[in-house]
């Protein structure tokens, strides 16, 4: 079992790694979480918290805010704040079952979007969304100023493809279930994988 460190990332941060840290609440069919989100520096771009571990870097995943606060608490930081932002990822989910006749969720996309590509940057893998282009910057403006309703086929075609992406990226992506609480064997924290 391998040893998963966190205190260097929250002390001397990682790509913006030493921005406010926030609870952000995923709800989704597949996986249900809460995450740790840290917030860019300056022009440093956000990410959700990961940590390294067997080749690969895993998220800490909590079913409270509560268990999330302990653990940053615990690693000599605090939340910037007690609320947890929220993303609907059902709605979004729902929508992508039938894009064509289902209204879209404007906000849950627009977060699901921005929260895919912060999970994405903090996994180290941005290279398991499309690459961006300028369909994408034009339906995410739209997007963003709600015109969503004007989305060129390519625009809509460009959306569902990060969005799925993303879908299977959140759904896939190494986890550690509580790692507060994990097991203590040889007097190392066991983290279980989610």
């Amino acid at each position: 079992m391998t040893k998963i460190e966190t205190a260097d990332v929250f002390a001397t941060g990682r790509r913006g790694g030493g921005g406010s840290l926030y609870a952000y609440r995923v709800r989704g069919r597949g996986r249900s979480a809460v995450v740790v989100w840290i917030g860019g520096r300056g022009d440093e771009p956000d990410q959700v918290f990961a940590v390294p571990g067997a080749g690969r870097r895993h998220m800490p995943v909590f079913v409270t805010v509560r268990q999330a606060r302990v653990y940053v608490r615990r690693r000599g930081r605090g939340l910037a704040t007690s609320e947890a932002g929220t993303l609907e990822l059902c709605r979004v989910q729902h929508w992508l079952e039938d894009p064509v006749r289902r209204r879209i969720p404007p906000g849950a996309v627009l977060d699901a979007w921005n929260f895919f590509e912060d999970l994405a940057r903090g996994l180290d893998a941005v290279h398991q969304l499309p690459q961006q282009g300028t369909e994408h910057n034009s339906a995410y403006e739209k997007l963003f100023g709600g015109e969503c309703a004007t989305w060129t086929p390519e625009e809509q075609r460009a959306v569902l493809e990060l969005i799925r992406a993303g879908v299977g990226l959140w759904n896939s992506c190494p986890a550690i279930v509580n790692p507060c609480s994990g097991i203590v064997l040889d007097g190392e924290p066991a983290p279980r994988a989610l």
